[in-house]
């Protein structure tokens, strides 16, 4: 979605520095360490550098997502975002959920434990499903609000097609934009495919007709998404993020504007 930046101001610098330190990142997670170096290059072009958020993984069971499981891809998205929490979350750990018809699974990702357990993870919670974003949304949001956090959510969607419920998406979605949670969904598959239509829309849902604020970003990773290089899958990843901090912030609806203080960074 095109963004008329010039509505919104961009989020303000802040001082800190990353969720978690290089050093700390080359010690537990070596494997991340070219993810982390991409992602904090994308970040800093952003003018986000040393903010903070909650970042959480949601992905697709589908039936149609069985060979993205099986050879590594979606694996390599979920290692694609720890290296991104690494730099925006304290904890350095990231929450994922398995949907299809419903909540298929839960479960979470760290630097300590993340190396080949998303295709394990998967094959553990039997029926691969329909495509319910409904059900995976009012999971997250339960945990977010739970969880007490006092930065904002950052949560990457994957998905390979439009939902079985596409009203109740949109209802989610527009309900959300009263938290202070970004919702940035990805599709894999061809993305000139209709399938791809409802998050074009989504994406571009009235403000404030509909929802107080543009609380979503959608793009296509294509049909070989491990081609995407991580610095393109970041920048995409991250593009509508600011705006969104901007927008939210001067609603009332992000608990701060900017970053925490670095409380884990050795």
């Amino acid at each position: 979605m095109a963004i008329d930046y010039s509505k919104h101001t961009a989020p303000p610098p802040v001082a800190h520095g990353p969720a978690i330190s290089l050093e700390k990142v080359e010690r537990t997670a070596p494997r991340l360490v070219s993810l982390y170096k991409s992602a904090a290059t994308a970040l800093e072009h952003l003018g986000l550098t040393g903010h903070r958020a909650a970042v959480y993984l949601v992905l697709d069971r589908s039936g149609s997502m069985r060979r993205y499981y099986k050879d590594g891809t979606v694996q390599h998205l979920a290692e694609q975002v720890l290296g991104l929490a690494a730099l925006l979350d304290d904890d350095g750990v990231v929450p994922v959920v398995f949907f299809s018809t419903d909540v298929d699974g839960t479960a979470e990702i760290s630097l300590e434990s993340y190396a080949g357990r998303i295709g394990p993870l998967s094959d553990s919670l039997g029926h691969m499903g329909r495509t319910h974003y409904e059900a995976a949304m009012d999971a997250v949001i339960d945990h977010y609000l739970a969880s007490g956090s006092e930065d904002p959510a950052f949560v990457v969607f994957q998905t390979d097609g439009g939902p079985t419920n596409r009203t109740a998406t949109e209802r989610w979605v527009c309900r959300a934009a009263r938290l202070p949670m970004f919702w940035q969904f990805i599709g894999f598959g061809d993305p000139e495919d209709a399938q791809f239509d409802f998050l074009r829309r989504l994406d571009d849902l009235d403000v404030p007709g509909k929802r107080i604020v543009d609380n979503t970003g959608f793009f296509p990773a294509g049909s070989e998404p491990r081609a995407l290089t991580d610095a393109a899958l970041y920048d995409r990843l991250m593009s509508e993020f600011p705006a969104w901090l901007a927008a939210a912030h001067a609603a009332g609806i992000a608990p701060r504007s900017s970053g925490s203080p670095e409380t884990s960074g050795v």
